[in-house]
């Protein structure tokens, strides 16, 4: 089963979306935060007390309540999809790298599971990179990226490896423990 694929993005229409939709939650959290603040202040509170506690009960409630619209509302609207997208790229890279150390001894002897899974790996790093204007970053293992891309060519492997499957996890993590 794919679990993510790799899309092609603008970084500039990337950047823009999740800077929007990212101040749209930001406003709302805000909104909501001070909101219940005074609300729980106006409804329980002492005139000139100390209601630090109702004030950070609404803030909490505010996070809360904001987390709660934007996986359950927010999530899939389509001023959102660029940083589902991002975040979805960035889990599925961390999912990779949680097993960098069975891929990179699978990819040592050959298996053709940690290779692709390497090179989506790659691939994904370099656009995520790319869409968050990290340059600096993406030139440090452009060597290591090139190197594995070009034993891949010289095995006759197909280089474009977008999607990321499942079951090159599962044969990673199962070639480690037959070892």
């Amino acid at each position: 089963m794919v679990v993510f694929e790799i899309k092609p993005l603008s970084p500039d229409i990337y950047r823009q979306q999740t800077r929007r939709s990212t101040l749209i939650v930001v406003a709302t959290f805000a909104i909501l935060a001070m909101g219940l603040a005074t609300l729980a202040v106006a409804l329980f509170g002492e005139a000139g007390g100390d209601n630090l506690r109702l004030n950070m009960m609404g803030v909490v409630s505010g996070l809360l309540l904001t987390a709660a619209l934007v996986r359950l509302v927010y999530w899939k609207q389509p001023w959102m999809a660029c940083a589902v997208y991002g975040w979805r790229l960035k889990r599925s890279l961390m999912s990779v790298t949680n097993v960098m150390h069975h891929v990179t001894e699978g990819v040592a002897v050959g298996d053709p599971e940690a290779m692709k899974l390497l090179r989506f790996y790659h691939l994904g790093l370099t656009q995520m990179h790319v869409l968050d204007g990290n340059s600096a970053s993406l030139s440090e293992v452009v060597h290591e990226i090139d190197r594995h891309r070009e034993s891949m060519e010289v095995g006759g492997m197909d280089t474009d490896q977008n999607r990321l499957h499942d079951d090159w996890l599962d044969s990673v993590k199962r070639f480690a423990a037959a070892k």
